[in-house]
């Protein structure tokens, strides 16, 4: 970002437009929400103008008046083509049919272009370039003589007419999501975490687990489960509980690199935490047509398999290093943590309750924003004054900036996979690869999921992947939630995926690591999350959304046992080192827990169990019994 000088110009007006963003988004939230296409032309002018302010051109930017009248340029574009659709079009398409006039050709050119920019400027190259080759392939895909790949063409008034002048491109449902509930909930987790929240939070991690074997290191996983379910974000989870967790696991012993790689992993969950989630979940539940709070049910079991797999590695490594747990006398104690700032967890319950009660996601993530400057004030040590309640819209509003990016470069994709057909025609093509086998087709998603994610944010590799893979699970006979959360958990775990993995990046860059090194062992950390997502596919009753209790109690003993034995597996230890006998069992008995089999359960159990109880006992004959905890 730039560093704009506190108090010049610049920042004065950056503050004042986010400010003035967040309040429209609250206002909508609480009085009702404008039409679609005024909606999310506004929210995206908003963006827009933030982030030629805020992200500079390039890292060896232009400087002064240069760069503010090329930005103040682009910011003038931005205007006039949202503009354009929110006071103008809005009123007049109907009449129109939809056509697009040659102003429109105009305006809609710029905005797209001025959409790419803004996705190179906040996330990088990669999205925008995939976008381009997507529009590329719109104009020049009639001439491309391939099967699969060939289609009737594409003119310029169509695509603007489709991208930029409805709701089906550009303004498509990830920026109607980004445009309402996003929002209003980036919004509010800003409100928490300015209200002291994060301090809470890291003091009860440290008082559940920080005495426990391998202390730091549970702390970094407990924390990060706690505080991501609020902010939802891999690399401002990093960089929030990173700050406490790598200096303290690399002065109990662990490696620096295995101390970064631990954080950066255990930090992506928080993405699929509930009750916040990440802003994909929101995507789910708008595409999927299902309540907010269903994928928060759909999401809790793997949410919680997904911190229990990095527990169990940062167990057995601590193990392996003889590192024990922080001493007691230095911890505080669980009570009066939850007795000084407990008060802060009630806009959290406030929010479950109200969407428990069947409020929309909107109005309850406003009537919690004013439960939090309700409940701070109940104690001075947290009260919030109007610059704290100032800080909180500016940073909510700025850090909704890379979503909003990523649903709308996505949504130029989406556009072009709709008229040309390539979507149905990929997914097409993936049946005829897997040859109807469900297995070479989900390993097909796993892949794609992953690659696509390499380097884009978590909602943008969903929403990419989601319209070609998803509907050939459903077209499998899978449930399309099942199927929706299949694709989103691997979008996740693509951002520890090296050799882009940004979570890991930023923990690197504060254990003073090599990124690349960093991302390999967070990658060997959370390898058993791996496993998780065919749960969910081949055990519908694992989402528990209309789950039958005992179905979903043994498929997530199962799910237990598949991570315990791919966790030994990928670590090579388990009580003692392993033998690549005993590794090479242990991964064949992972797929012997995933379908709902009672032959192929009980023996893959079996043995799972009979190797970790010889190991056991191999290492109490030659040292004391080590503590699991």
């Amino acid at each position: 970002m730039t560093k704009n000088k506190p108090g010049s110009k610049i920042a004065i007006f950056i503050s004042i437009t986010a400010i003035i963003m967040a309040i429209f988004h609250l206002y909508t939230a609480g009085f009702g929400r404008f039409p679609a296409l005024q909606q999310r032309s506004i929210h995206l002018a908003f963006t827009l103008i933030l982030t030629f302010f805020i992200y500079p051109i390039s890292k060896n930017a232009l400087t002064g008046k240069w760069s503010i009248f090329i930005n103040s340029v682009y910011s003038i574009g931005a205007l006039a083509a949202c503009g354009n659709i929110a006071f103008y079009i809005y009123y007049v398409l109907f009449e129109r049919a939809g056509e697009s006039t040659n102003i429109d050709i105009v305006l809609g050119s710029i905005l797209i272009l001025l959409v790419l920019e803004m996705t190179r400027r906040v996330m990088g190259w990669a999205l925008p370039i995939i976008t381009i080759i997507f529009i590329a392939y719109g104009f020049l895909g009639s001439y491309i003589n391939i099967p699969y790949l060939s289609h009737a063409g594409m003119d310029v008034h169509r695509f603007i007419s489709y991208t930029y002048l409805s709701t089906e491109g550009l303004f498509t449902i990830p920026l109607g999501v980004s445009a309402s509930f996003i929002a209003v909930f980036v919004i509010f987790a800003a409100f928490l975490v300015n209200s002291g929240v994060g301090d809470f939070f890291m003091n009860s991690a440290m008082a559940i687990a920080g005495d426990k074997t391998g202390g730091p290191a549970k702390v970094s996983v407990v924390s990060s489960a706690i505080m991501g379910s609020v902010s939802g974000s891999s690399v401002g989870n990093v960089v929030t509980t990173g700050s406490v967790t790598i200096p303290l696991m690399k002065k109990m012993g662990f490696p620096s690199v295995l101390a970064a790689g631990i954080e950066g992993t255990a930090s992506t969950g928080g993405q699929i935490m509930p009750p916040l989630m990440g802003a994909t979940a929101f995507i789910i539940a708008s595409v999927v047509g299902v309540p907010y709070l269903t994928v928060c049910v759909a999401a809790l079991l793997p949410a919680v398999l997904s911190f229990l797999c990095v527990y169990i590695i940062v167990h057995f490594e601590a193990v392996r290093l003889g590192i024990k747990g922080l001493p007691k006398a230095e911890l505080p104690k669980l009570w009066p943590v939850v007795k000084k700032k407990g008060h802060l967890l009630s806009p959290l319950i406030i929010l479950v309750a109200m969407l428990v009660m069947g409020f929309t996601a909107m109005k309850a993530g406003f009537y919690s924003i004013i439960a939090v400057i309700i409940v701070c004030s109940l104690q001075k040590s947290t009260r919030m004054g109007y610059k704290e309640i100032l800080g909180a819209l500016e940073s909510g509003a700025k850090a909704v900036i890379p979503i909003a990016a990523a649903c709308a470069c996505s949504g130029i994709v989406v556009g072009v996979l709709t008229l040309t057909g390539l979507g149905l025609k990929i997914s097409y093509l993936l049946v005829d690869i897997a040859n109807g086998s469900l297995p070479i087709l989900l390993i097909l998603a796993m892949l794609v999921s992953i690659f696509l994610g390499m380097g884009i944010t978590t909602t943008a590799a969903y929403l990419l992947v989601a319209i070609v893979v998803a509907p050939v699970l459903v077209q499998m006979g899978i449930p399309e939630l099942a199927a929706h959360m299949f694709v989103f958990y691997y979008a996740v775990i693509s951002t520890i995926t090296p050799p882009v993995a940004l979570a890991a990046y930023a923990a690197a860059g504060i254990a003073g690591t090599d990124p690349l090194k960093t991302a390999l062992t967070g990658f060997r950390v959370g390898i058993a999350k791996f496993v998780v997502p065919f749960y969910i596919i081949y055990r519908p009753d694992f989402i528990l959304v209309g789950a039958d209790p005992f179905k979903a109690l043994v498929a997530l003993v199962m799910a237990i046992v598949g991570i315990w034995a791919l966790a030994g597996c990928s670590c090579g230890f388990m009580f003692r080192q392993l033998t690549p006998v005993e590794r090479i069992i242990l991964f064949v008995c992972i797929p012997l827990t995933i379908p709902s089999h009672f032959i192929l359960n009980t023996l893959g159990t079996g043995i799972v169990l009979l190797i970790s109880l010889f190991a056991w006992l191999n290492s109490r004959k030659s040292k004391e019994l080590p503590v699991i905890a």
